[in-house]
């Protein structure tokens, strides 16, 4: 087995628990609020179940040995529950799912991150190893595309879960043979504690803390956001695909960047870019909302794949551990948005004022990262 095809398994298995476990909820929502099992704050709180099953899952692949397992594990739930969500009707039964299928995702994000990035450096095909953060956008395209059709032809809500569990399913399937097995080529320590975080390293932490908190109130009700402006017309449900296509584009444009050039300065650039776009989703009319969808969709993932990027160049010996702990970081400012947006549409009777948060929580995180490592200005010097 080449390492070619375990890196594009690795890229499958993001679109599969990414576009379907962690992201099926954003098509789903209006669905599910038109059938009157939630309302807009019903719609946050599941997201932020969501969300803290993605953080506790971090945590929990933080300190996970046997990686294959826990990637296995968590495609498998993906498509188990987000079958069983056919099952289910209203806030409570619904959170539970969404709970899991969040802790699922973040096993196989942090893992497939933790094998797949060595092996690409060990490959010499860094360039592919960066690529597989496009997997996400094109889970979120292909699923999107899938409610767009489900749509039309007058589905619901169940018909949307049992399409996307039949499709996690056959997917999970297909890549089980191919899913790279070997750990980082340098393990965690077992006996002595790990090298204490740097400065530079703990503002990264924090920025992509802000980051969990600005991206996801526009990742979450983006959908419903279309629906309510195009009053359930077909064009509502381009913006979601738009999104993922967005997203996997950026990844790609981030990729084709010149070797050797800045790694911190290109993520300033997509969070600020981020920020712009969700003050545009502020802005009546639909362009303004087009708008918004390529400026905070185009820099999503390519932000993701540039935070591991420069963790890896802070702390290149433990790339499991990094990226837990950067995951962890980054859901628990997820965890936070949907409350922030549950609390806005309660108070204010929509999403406005966690909107305006959201950005301004962008803004701070470019901030946090505009005094350079200095370590690495030594190494450039």
């Amino acid at each position: 087995m080449t390492a070619t095809t375990r890196l594009l398994a690795c890229l499958l298995a993001l679109a599969t628990a990414m576009g379907i476990g962690r992201f099926a909820l954003t098509p789903a929502l209006p669905h599910l609020i038109a059938e009157g099992q939630i309302d807009l704050t019903g719609a946050s709180l599941l997201a932020a179940a969501n969300y803290l099953g993605y953080l506790l899952g971090a945590l929990d692949a933080l300190f996970a040995r046997r990686t294959h397992a826990r990637l296995v594990g968590g495609l498998w739930l993906c498509a188990g529950l987000t079958l069983a969500s056919l099952l289910a009707y209203g806030l409570a039964a619904q959170a539970l799912l969404r709970f899991g299928t969040g802790l699922a995702s973040a096993w196989v994000l942090v893992m497939v991150t933790g094998l797949s990035q060595p092996l690409a450096a060990e490959a010499g095909r860094p360039r592919l190893g960066a690529l597989i953060f496009t997997g996400p956008g094109v889970g979120i395209l292909v699923s999107g595309l899938m409610a767009l059709v489900s749509n039309r032809l007058g589905g619901g809500s169940s018909q949307l879960w049992l399409s996307y569990g039949l499709l996690a399913t056959v997917a999970t399937l297909a890549l089980l043979p191919l899913l790279p097995r070997r750990g980082p080529a340098t393990p965690l320590p077992t006996s002595a504690a790990p090298a204490k975080p740097s400065p530079a390293f703990n503002r990264l932490i924090l920025a992509y803390g802000l980051v969990g908190v600005g991206y996801i109130l526009p990742a979450t009700f983006l959908s419903q956001m279309a629906a309510s402006r195009f009053h359930g017309q077909w064009q509502a449900d381009l913006f979601w695909p738009g999104y993922g296509l967005a997203a996997a584009l950026g990844v790609v444009l981030v990729s084709l960047r010149r070797p050797g050039t800045d790694t911190r300065r290109w993520l300033i650039a997509t969070l600020w870019l981020q920020a712009t776009g969700v003050l545009l989703c502020l802005l009546p009319g639909s362009l303004a909302l087009f708008l918004g969808v390529l400026l905070c969709g185009g820099p999503f993932l390519a932000c993701m794949q540039l935070v591991m990027q420069h963790g890896r160049e802070l702390a290149p010996t433990t790339p499991q551990r990094n990226a837990g702990v950067l995951t962890a970081s980054f859901a628990t400012g997820q965890l936070l948005g949907p409350l922030l947006g549950a609390a806005s549409s309660h108070f204010a009777g929509n999403l406005q004022p966690a909107l305006v948060v959201a950005a301004f929580g962008l803004l701070l995180a470019g901030v946090q990262l505009l005094r350079p490592s200095a370590t690495l200005q030594r190494c450039a010097a």
